[in-house]
């Protein structure tokens, strides 16, 4: 980040190249809705582009090394998400079921399609129970599960990037993952 903001297109590139799959699947599970992902996708990286030149990686508190480019990039992505479902869709939270987009989303899980048919619908299936498991969580645990997976946080970065304590983001991410593993033992 820091060579992009010193001119460097390529650098940015590389930023985009590491990091924009993941991005968009984070906003993706977040919002349920790929045409929402892509636009949100778009307005961070066009963020990252603005806010390059005043980019400093910060610690969240004085005795913590410097937050990583993922940390500050998906915070802005989760900003991003809760602007929107305030803004757009006043009636849908992070708790509403995900309804048609099940389909989308499990495809974005199933497996690959070198596999053969009855594996690929059995992973489809597996897919969607997980999701569905996942669309069950109360949206903090949620959110502290997703910033893992996706944007690879450490547990103090998810809670610098979610504005709670350490042991509230672990515990939140401790909840989650037995609330998943439960739901899918029944599988």
């Amino acid at each position: 980040m820091r060579a992009y903001a010193t001119g460097q297109a390529a650098a940015f590139e590389a930023l985009y190249d590491r990091h924009s799959k993941r991005l968009w699947r984070y906003i993706l599970r977040s919002t349920g809705d790929a045409a929402t992902a892509d636009d949100l996708a778009q307005e961070v990286w066009f963020s990252v582009a603005r806010q390059a030149p005043r980019y400093a990686p910060r610690a969240s508190a004085p005795d913590l090394p410097p937050a990583r480019f993922t940390t500050w990039l998906f915070t802005l992505a989760r900003h991003r998400v809760i602007d929107h479902l305030r803004a757009h869709r006043p009636s849908a939270s992070l708790d509403a079921p995900l309804g048609a987009q099940d389909e989308t989303l499990a495809g974005t899980l199933a497996a690959p399609s070198g596999f053969g048919p009855l594996r690929r619908i059995e992973t489809r299936q597996q897919a969607k129970q997980l999701l569905a498991a996942l669309a069950a969580l109360p949206p903090e645990q949620r959110e502290a599960f997703l910033l893992q997976a996706e944007a690879e946080m450490s547990v103090g970065e998810i809670a610098a990037a979610t504005g709670v304590g350490f042991e509230t983001a672990k515990s939140r991410l401790r909840y989650a993952r037995t609330a998943l593993r439960r739901a899918l033992e029944c599988l």
